[in-house]
């Protein structure tokens, strides 16, 4: 089962990677890129499972709090925005 779920993830991983390559624009890349951290954070809590330990849960949490905050600052600069808006 675990193995199927590492599988799926690595699956997600590469699309998620097309897609940022060949995006056909900015806003479908910054997407791609969120994905992306969701699916580390899903790797990071599949391998917390695996192996007992509860180091890989700080680091998905971790993970997910820089990735929304990357993806709230990418999504401003597209916006054309400044950061203090």
């Amino acid at each position: 089962m675990v193995t199927l779920a590492y599988i799926g993830l690595s699956a997600c991983c590469f699309l998620c990677l097309y897609r940022i390559a060949v995006g056909p624009s900015a806003p479908d890349r910054t997407v791609a890129i969120d994905i992306l951290g969701i699916v580390v954070v899903g790797f990071c809590g599949i391998l917390s499972l695996v192996t007992g330990k509860d180091f890989y849960l700080n680091v998905a949490l971790g993970w997910a709090l820089l990735s929304f905050i990357g993806t709230i600052a990418l999504a401003k600069f597209l916006e054309g925005r400044s950061f203090d808006e």
